[in-house]
């Protein structure tokens, strides 16, 4: 079976904006919620920024490249000393990034069935049909992306931020434990995207809740 460059291209093109966007909120919001609870870490580090260069991981973009579904960018520096209560802040830390996608995800349904609407009455072939159709698929993929990205996240393997939703509900001992595995966390993710495990895992979920908003 043949590889579709030119699709290939235009697959990727269309995923770009809404990975961007996606990723860069994601950091974002772990950040702005660090900060709002004391910590000044990210933003002195410039990371409470909208410039997605800020932000991109190369072994997050190639993983995209890769997959089309899966992405992520460098994680925000968060210093859990300066939080009143570390063990709740950093759960609200870990909870504010796949919230933010899922906030995102919501909004780009919203724009979709508005952009769609104007796709669709624009004659077949003229030059503002060539222009809300691509919006129409791009506002689509934004849907998809910030579903798969924020489910993604929601599992449990350290580092991703549901081992630190889980570690924040444990005894400080097992928390401890627990998150000792994050330096193989990176090649379990890996492991489970070649076993076809993670698109098992994800993809009926994100089926379901893009039904749902669309």
């Amino acid at each position: 079976m043949s590889f579709d460059i030119a699709s290939y291209v235009r697959e990727i093109a269309l995923l770009a904006v809404p990975l961007l966007v996606a990723v860069t909120f994601h950091e974002v919001a772990h950040g702005y919620v660090a900060y709002l609870l004391g910590d000044p870490t990210a933003k002195a580090a410039g990371r409470l920024t909208l410039n997605p260069l800020k932000h991109l991981d190369p072994l997050g973009v190639l993983a995209f490249l890769l997959t089309r579904m899966i992405g992520w960018a460098k994680p925000v520096p968060v210093d859990a000393r300066y939080f009143k209560n570390p063990a709740r802040g950093m759960v609200l830390v870990a909870v504010a990034g796949p919230a933010m996608n899922f906030l995102l995800a919501m909004a780009f349904s919203v724009l979709f069935r508005l952009i769609g609407g104007l796709a669709v009455a624009a004659p077949q072939g003229s030059a503002m049909a060539m222009v809300w159709e691509p919006l129409a698929y791009m506002c689509l993929a934004g849907v998809t992306v910030n579903l798969a990205i924020g489910l993604f996240n929601l599992l449990p393997i350290p580092p991703l931020d549901g081992s630190r939703i889980v570690a924040g509900l444990l005894p400080p001992r097992a928390a401890y434990g627990y998150l000792r595995y994050e330096r193989y966390g990176f090649f379990l993710v890996i492991l489970l995207a070649v076993t076809g495990i993670l698109g098992k895992l994800l993809i009926p979920a994100i089926l379901v809740l893009r039904g749902l908003l669309l």
